[in-house]
């Protein structure tokens, strides 16, 4: 019995340890805060910079998954209308040469010929994700 006595007076003594540990980290804060309130501008305050950052990493992870899926949806749509668009257009040209008429070349087709300035867009969302991972990467490399 006298071994799970000691055992109890071990873990109170371990956990008043780390209770005033706790209360002294704490103390310490404080005073970090108080002395980077007087000495830098409210903006320029580095614990609430690095809160700030670690925020923002977070966003940014966010943001890229976001981007990601939308460039996945877009390509698909994309795809969708490619698709549609082209069986469409060979389907009237097949029904213009039934008929006597000559078809369109495609640089006859202006639709047609500016059909190809869609994947522009699928860059533009490639490029906002680029841009969220070199900043992630950027943000990694501050801590």
């Amino acid at each position: 019995m006298g071994h799970v006595s000691e055992h109890h007076e071990a873990t109170d003594g371990l956990v008043k340890l780390l209770t005033k540990a706790n209360h002294d980290l704490t103390v310490v804060q404080h005073r970090l805060e108080r002395e980077f309130q007087q000495i830098y501008p409210e903006n320029a305050n580095p614990m609430k910079l690095v809160s700030r950052i670690k925020k923002i990493q977070e966003e940014l992870s966010t943001l890229e998954e976001q981007c990601r899926e939308l460039l996945s949806a877009k390509q698909d749509l994309i795809d969708q209308a490619r698709t549609t668009l082209v069986g469409n257009r060979n389907l009237v040209q097949r029904m213009e040469a039934s008929m006597g008429i000559s078809p369109n070349t495609d640089s006859e087709d202006s639709a047609f010929a500016n059909f190809n300035q869609f994947p522009d867009g699928v860059s533009s969302v490639c490029a906002i994700c680029q841009q969220a991972t070199k900043i992630k990467s950027l943000a990694r490399k501050s801590f």
